[in-house]
């Protein structure tokens, strides 16, 4: 609780707002927990769950089919527990939201749990404003406020910082609008308006500042192809895919695309925030990966490095995600930014498995690692669901990530899956 008091007296610039600077305090350690993807419910299903209704085996089957079709060994084969829906046999994939409750608010009893910053997609399948006929103050309390109760009853104090995902863009603007002001009438949540912002937590000199970014916002203002990958799970060269017409445009929804340039706006907003912080750690996080290994992100991953890179190696000490629906901790070495530098890492943690699973593509994994020297995959854990929890350690100046993971059977148990460290990249 000591570092909730500290918390709430030095909470600064939330949406780009400051306030004046706290007196110096003790030093204190900072922790938090990290989940993305957690608004997935078996009442809220996909449309094509509905007008294609599977039964359990047909949905397994075509979990195969399209596994095989990826390119992944089939001796790696797996599928997200099956929920069945009462009186039929209409088959779905179970959801984690609760169970992953229920062990993030077990592990908050034994350790310290400051806040907690939310990665995106908390609406699933097409966000708030769906043309599903349901009450979208219900959707909202359903998705994201339930699975959470564990955490606020536990604590009622307990702040979320929230991020847009693409899933929370699917249906229209109005259906943005709609979460964000959600979340103004709930006292354990924040976003802002435009969808992202800045806060800072800590006493002065030993504070952590986070820029929460719109990743969505920022792949919509972009033109980029999803190119399927070759046999051996090697990318495949773009050029050639669009001669042999198997090179899709990425499909943007018209109130997606930009308006008045604020995808911009938002770059060059986080390229002066980050180079103008006063903050002894920078975090940045959003929705969409830098690297991954699932297999089916790296398009969009080729399009945000090109973007981020140059402000995060710089000065950041670590860029949060989901997208994936796993658990993975990479790095990247910044040499492709910096060239030869002395500052450590960056890591590049992924904790989206907080409703949904996904399996790893194990030959493009290792492809990945081939081609490019600057990433490493240093840890993951896929068809599982699970969070993270971090603390920025102001005695020794190092960020320790954990991974936590949850068993299938849905009882919320917690389980310690991996520890890193890493040191503070701007000293």
């Amino acid at each position: 609780m000591k570092n909730r008091l500290i918390m709430l007296a030095s909470l600064l610039a939330v949406g780009g707002c400051s306030t004046q600077q706290p007196e110096p305090q003790n030093i204190d350690n900072i922790n938090f927990i990290a989940f993305g993807d957690g608004g997935y419910s078996v009442e809220y299903p996909k449309q094509k769950h509905i007008d294609k209704a599977l039964s359990k085996q047909e949905f397994i089957e075509e979990e195969r089919k399209d596994w095989l079709e990826d390119y992944r060994p089939i001796a790696e084969f797996d599928h997200a527990p099956i929920h069945v829906y009462p009186d039929t046999k209409i088959a779905t994939e179970k959801s984690g939201a609760t169970p992953v409750g229920l062990a993030m608010a077990k592990l908050c009893d034994i350790r310290p749990c400051d806040f907690a910053i939310q990665l995106g997609d908390n609406i699933y399948p097409d966000g708030a404003d769906a043309d599903d006929g349901k009450d979208d103050q219900k959707r909202m309390n359903d998705l994201i406020l339930a699975p959470l109760q564990p955490l606020f009853s536990q604590d009622p104090n307990l702040v979320v910082y929230s991020a847009l995902g693409n899933h929370d863009w699917k249906s229209s603007r109005k259906g943005v609008a709609l979460q964000t002001k959600w979340m103004k009438t709930q006292p354990n949540f924040h976003m802002d308006d435009r969808g992202y912002y800045s806060y800072k937590i800590g006493g002065a000199g030993q504070d952590v500042e986070f820029f929460v970014l719109d990743t969505n916002m920022l792949l919509a203002g972009q033109t980029f192809y999803e190119v399927p990958l070759l046999p051996d799970g090697s990318e495949q060269d773009e050029t050639t895919a669009m001669e042999k017409g198997i090179a899709e445009l990425e499909d943007i929804e018209p109130h997606e695309g930009p308006v008045n340039n604020e995808d911009k706006v938002q770059l060059t907003w986080l390229e002066d925030g980050l180079a103008k912080s006063t903050a002894k750690w920078k975090i940045v996080y959003g929705h969409h990966i830098l690297w991954s290994i699932g297999g089916t992100k790296y398009s969009e991953g080729h399009v945000l490095r090109k973007l981020l890179l140059p402000s995060l190696c710089q000065f950041a000490d670590a860029y949060i995600a989901g997208h994936e629906h796993d658990l993975e901790l990479l790095t990247d070495d910044c040499s492709t930014i910096l060239g030869d530098s002395n500052k450590p890492k960056l890591p590049l943690i992924i904790s989206g498995a907080a409703s949904k699973m996904r399996g790893k593509h194990t030959p493009f994994a290792e492809q990945q690692e081939k081609l490019y020297g600057q990433m490493d995959l240093v840890w993951s854990k896929s068809f599982t669901w699970g969070f993270s929890h971090m603390e920025l350690d102001n005695h020794k100046n190092m960020l320790k990530v954990e991974f936590y993971s949850t068993p299938r059977l849905g009882n919320g148990e917690l389980i310690k899956e991996q520890v890193f460290t890493f040191s503070r990249r701007n000293q």
